[in-house]
């Protein structure tokens, strides 16, 4: 049975306000589902409560998990945003929204788009949190896929596989990425699927009694050499992640040495190269196969260090050593980063502009502030939003974030949803080009967000453009200077051409 007890209890301790705050949430979403079913037979209401029961397990607010449980009052429950907006106000509605919004972008399956299509979440998002919201609703839509018309699953299976799970990566949260990655997997590649699985199965078997003595034998090393105060466990490489291994590797399985590792888990920097020395010191290590993240971390901002070595029972094992905080980092990525408390006096400055960048609707005006030191700051996040740690003044630094990665190109839609990826400037007849030749050289009008524009309005992110054609129409020479496009230009400029040899000939 539902209750807001199991959702309070994953998530991190909350003051009675932001429990009370979700209790509010669960009864409106519970109330606004009523009647309705899932295509498993289920009340609609289980697919909001297990959506917030992720983003408990993620530790994220109780702002974004409320969010989570009203993430389809909109959409399938026919609630008036003002509505919403009452009784939990703004940022709520903020958040809903953005989830909404991304929910209408689909995946048409051509590989061209899908380094747009994940720009495009960041983009019409708006908020690093709307994202993380939408990841747990796909997470819960794909453990229940199996309820879904069958000629559906392969579409949206794909669409996690190449959309979904990128992003969960590129944010560093394993904890969704993994699960999302191995359930799509099953789905558009069954027949290697179980491959894998079957290959992954026969040669556990073999590495967990060694590891299992392994583990052992390092706990006793540790303590010998005065380190006590670790935790140690181990992980075993997700399907998905073997089978691309296994491709490149021949399906060898002999060759990769990473299925299982060894998991050391420490307080500090100093004590993980401290103990990378004594492993080194008792076992062999693998010529090759010692890297060190925490020096240089992945793209992602993974941390580690890892080595691989002989473990004397006959077999190799990867051994990953971090600091707890490292190994929270790389579980729940961006999203340990996402928390609040309330401060009186505002302490902004430019050393966490690049998550008040990803947290826009919190641009200064509310009095929560992020917890986060600027060494804090994931790497990748740094290069995402082009930060530098410069002299310019306040002023400058907000423009060079307004001119930010996304802001070079623009993301809008066809009315049935299709994405259409344009440069900065772009107006509807870039757009109708960028459709097809044909409907740029018949444009005859536009209709932007369900109204009628003028051909040379620029468009904004987001925007659902629709093209109104007439056979007879034909580019004139005043195309040019409302265009922004290669593609545009050259198809008005041989238009043009073709015009002028009819009016000649």
């Amino acid at each position: 049975m539902e209750s807001t007890k199991e959702i309070i209890n994953l998530a991190a301790p909350l003051s009675r306000e932001g429990a009370e705050l979700i209790s509010r949430a669960f009864d409106f979403a519970k109330k606004t589902h009523e009647g309705q079913q899932r295509f498993s037979g289920e009340p609609y209401f289980i697919h909001p409560y297990e959506t917030a029961k992720i983003l408990a397990s993620l530790r994220m607010s109780p702002t974004v998990i409320s969010a989570g449980l009203l993430h389809d009052t909109l959409e399938d429950g026919n609630v008036k945003e003002e509505e919403i907006e009452e009784i939990f106000g703004e940022e709520i509605l903020f958040l809903v929204k953005g989830v909404t919004k991304l929910g209408k972008v689909k995946y048409r399956g051509a590989e061209r788009h899908n380094e747009s299509l994940r720009k495009l979440f960041v983009a019409v998002s708006r908020d690093i949190r709307v994202i993380i919201v939408k990841l747990s609703d796909r997470l819960h839509n794909m453990r229940t896929l199996q309820y879904v018309p069958e000629h559906k699953q392969g579409r949206i299976a794909k669409e996690t596989l190449e959309i979904y799970v990128p992003i969960a990566y590129r944010l560093g949260i394993r904890k969704l990425s993994r699960e999302l990655e191995d359930v799509s997997f099953s789905y558009v590649y069954p027949k290697e699927y179980e491959e894998t699985k079957s290959l992954l199965k026969q040669k556990s078997k073999e590495d967990a009694r060694c590891l299992d003595k392994f583990q052992k034998s390092v706990r006793k090393v540790l303590a010998k050499n005065g380190i006590t105060n670790f935790n140690l466990d181990y992980r075993i490489k997700t399907l998905y992640s073997l089978y691309n291994k296994l491709i490149r590797k021949d399906w060898n399985i002999e060759k990769i040495h990473d299925i299982s590792a060894l998991r050391i888990m420490l307080s500090s920097i100093d004590d993980c190269y401290k103990v990378l020395g004594i492993i080194h010191g008792t076992w062999r290590p693998l010529p090759g196969r010692i890297k060190d993240y925490i020096s240089f971390p992945k793209p992602n901002g993974y941390q580690a260090l890892h080595t691989t070595i002989f473990t004397g029972y006959g077999n190799v094992v990867e051994i990953q050593i971090k600091t707890r905080k490292m190994h929270q980092e790389a579980e729940y990525g961006v999203a340990s980063h996402v928390s609040y408390k309330e401060k009186k006096e505002d302490k902004s400055s430019p050393n966490i502009l690049w998550i008040k960048r990803l947290l826009p609707f919190n641009n200064g005006q509310e009095k929560s502030e992020i917890e986060t030191e600027h060494e804090d700051i994931p790497k990748w996040i740094k290069e995402l939003v082009e930060y530098q740690s410069t002299e310019k003044n306040q002023e400058e630094l907000e423009e060079e974030l307004k001119d930010d990665f996304f802001q070079q190109r623009i993301f809008v839609f066809t009315p049935k949803g299709d994405v259409i990826d344009l440069p900065v400037g772009s107006t509807p007849i870039d757009f109708a080009y960028a459709i097809h030749s044909e409907v740029g050289n018949q444009t005859n009008g536009a209709k932007i967000n369900g109204k009628m524009a003028s051909l040379d309005t620029h468009l904004n992110p987001g925007d659902i453009v629709e093209i109104i054609v007439n056979k007879n129409n034909r580019p004139n020479k005043k195309w040019l200077e409302y265009v922004k496009t290669a593609t545009a230009k050259k198809h008005i400029k041989s238009a043009l051409q073709e015009q002028i040899k009819g009016q000649n000939s």
